[in-house]
C-alpha cells in the first residue's frame, strides 16, 4: 500500500483546538475508568465483603452501557449531540461519586452501573460531535486521536490504579476523575455551541423498539459477562441463555445486513465486530499461554501486550497522516490482514523451541494493524451514515465492537474451562478462533465500498 504524507494536521487549528484536547481528555478518562477499575475491585470487594456481588459489577455497567448507547444515538440524531454529551457527563460523574464513596457493595454496583449509562452517552455523542464539528478530511485524524487516547491509559492504568489501591484508598480510583473530566468537558462548551446551532429536531422512527431491543441485549450481554465468571452447569446455562437474548435482540439494533457484511455500511458495522471479537480474543489467551507454556512472569507475558498497544498507537499515527487512499477498503483490509497475520504468529510459540520474541513481533504487527483499522472503519461509519443517521451508526458500531468482544470472551472462556487446566490445545483452538475471524474480516473488507447504485 502506497501512502503520501498529508499536510500538517488542523485538529488544533484556533477553531478545533479546545474541542480536540476536551474530546480527547474525555476519552482517556472513559479508558482510565473501565481498565482502573479491574485492578481496584478485588480490594473493593474484599473490603466491602462483597465478592458475591464481582460479576455484577462487570455485567451491570455493560448492560446498562448498552442502553444508553442505542439512546445516544437516538438522542443524537433527533436534538443534536449536545444534550446527550452534557447528560452522559453527568450520570458517568454521580456514578463515579456514589462508587467512590460506597460503604457497602450494592451501593458500589448502583454506582457502577450509573456510571456505565453514562459511558455509553458519551462515547456515541462524542463521535457525533466528530461528525458535525470536523471536516472529514480530519476524521480519520481525530479518530487516530482516540484510538491513542486509549494507550496511555493501557499503558498506566492499571499500575497507577494499583499504586493508588496500595498506598492511598481504592475510593480515589473512582473519585479522581470527575476532577478532570468536568473541565475537559467544559473545554468543549464553546465549539459545542456551533454543532448545536446546526441540529435539526427530527423524529426518529422505531425508538421505542430500538429501546427495547437494546434492554434485551444489555441483559443478554450481562448474563454472558456473569455466567463467564460461573463454573460448571450454572456457567454453561447463563452462557448459552445470554447467546440467545443476543443472537435474537442485537440484529434488530445493526443496520439490515450488517451480520452478513452487506457492502456499504453494513459491512463497517460488520468488520468492526469481527476485528473487536478476533483481538480480543487472542489478548485475552496471550498472557496465560505464556505463563503456562513458556514460563513467563505475569510481568513479562504483560509486556507483550503492551508492545501490542504502542503498535496500535503507531497504527493510528500513520493512518491518521496519510492521504485518502484509492480505495475506501485499503485500510480496512490491511489492517485486518496484520491482525490475521499477528495472531496466527503468535500461535507459532506453541510450538517448541520457537522464540518468545516471534509472539512480542506478531503481537505488535496485529496492534498495528488495529491502528490501522479502527479509525479508517470511525470515519467510515460518519461519511456513509445517510443524512440525519451519525448518531443511529456511531451506536450500532460501537454496539457491534462490545457485543462482538463480550460473545468471543465467553466462546474463549469456554474453550479454556473444557479441560481440567488450560492446555496448549486449548489456547491453539482459542487463537485459531481468532485468526479466523481476523480472515474472514480480510475477505470481506472490499464490500466497505458501496454498490455503484448506492448513493453516499
Amino acid at each position: 500500500m502506497t501512502a503520501t504524507l498529508a499536510p500538517a494536521p488542523g485538529l488544533f487549528a484556533p477553531r478545533l483546538r479546545a474541542m480536540t484536547v476536551g474530546s480527547v481528555a474525555l476519552i482517556s478518562l472513559l479508558a482510565f475508568e473501565a481498565l482502573a477499575v479491574g485492578t481496584a475491585m478485588p480490594t473493593v470487594a474484599r473490603n466491602l465483603d462483597g465478592l458475591a456481588l464481582y460479576g455484577l459489577a462487570f455485567g451491570g455497567p455493560f448492560a446498562t452501557g448498552v442502553l444508553a448507547m442505542v439512546l445516544s444515538g437516538i438522542w443524537c440524531d433527533t436534538r443534536g449531540p449536545g444534550s446527550p454529551m452534557w447528560h452522559g457527563l453527568l450520570w458517568f460523574v454521580a456514578g463515579l461519586v456514589v462508587a467512590g464513596t460506597a460503604s457497602t457493595m450494592e451501593a458500589l454496583v448502583v454506582g457502577r452501573v450509573v456510571q456505565g449509562f453514562g459511558s455509553g452517552l458519551l462515547s456515541v455523542a462524542l463521535y457525533v460531535i466528530v461528525g458535525q464539528a470536523y471536516p472529514e478530511e480530519l476524521h480519520r485524524r481525530i479518530f487516530a486521536a482516540f484510538a491513542a487516547a486509549w494507550v496511555v491509559p493501557s499503558l498506566v492504568g492499571p499500575a497507577v490504579a494499583g499504586l493508588v489501591v496500595e498506598h492511598l484508598h481504592w475510593c480515589w480510583v473512582f473519585l479522581a476523575v470527575p476532577a478532570v473530566a468536568v473541565p475537559a468537558a467544559l473545554l468543549m462548551r464553546p465549539g459545542l455551541r456551533s454543532v448545536a446551532a446546526t441540529a435539526v429536531t427530527r423524529t426518529s422512527v422505531g425508538a421505542v423498539a430500538r429501546i427495547g431491543w437494546a434492554c434485551g441485549a444489555g441483559v443478554s450481554a450481562a448474563l454472558l459477562h456473569i455466567g463467564g465468571q460461573q463454573h460448571g452447569a450454572s456457567a454453561l446455562a447463563l452462557s448459552a441463555v445470554a447467546t440467545g437474548g443476543l443472537l435474537f435482540c442485537a440484529p434488530r439494533l445493526l443496520p439490515p445486513g450488517s451480520l452478513r457484511a452487506a457492502r456499504g455500511l453494513p459491512a463497517v458495522i460488520g468488520l468492526r465486530g469481527l476485528a473487536s471479537a478476533a483481538f480480543v480474543g487472542a489478548e485475552v489467551v496471550i498472557p496465560l499461554m505464556l505463563s503456562r507454556e513458556r514460563g513467563l512472569s505475569p510481568t513479562a507475558a504483560g509486556l507483550v501486550l503492551t508492545t501490542g498497544a504502542l503498535f496500535w498507537s503507531a497504527g493510528s499515527w500513520i493512518q491518521g497522516r496519510m492521504r485518502a487512499p484509492a480505495s475506501r477498503a485499503s485500510l480496512p483490509r490491511a489492517g485486518l490482514a496484520c491482525v490475521t497475520a499477528g495472531i496466527g504468529t503468535v500461535a507459532l510459540t506453541l510450538l517448541p523451541g520457537t522464540p518468545v520474541a516471534v509472539a512480542v513481533l506478531g503481537w505488535a504487527v496485529a496492534g498495528l494493524g488495529m491502528g490501522l483499522l479502527y479509525p479508517s472503519l470511525s470515519a467510515l461509519t460518519l461519511e456513509l451514515s445517510a443524512p440525519g443517521e451519525q448518531g443511529r451508526s456511531s451506536s450500532s458500531l460501537q454496539l457491534c465492537d462490545s457485543l462482538g468482544a463480550a460473545t468471543v470472551l465467553a466462546l474463549t472462556g469456554a474453550v479454556l474451562a473444557s479441560g481440567s487446566a488450560p492446555a496448549s490445545g486449548s489456547f491453539l483452538v482459542a487463537l485459531a478462533i481468532s485468526t479466523a475471524l481476523a480472515l474472514t474480516g480480510t475477505l470481506l473488507a472490499t464490500r466497505v465500498t458501496p454498490a455503484p447504485s448506492t448513493p453516499r
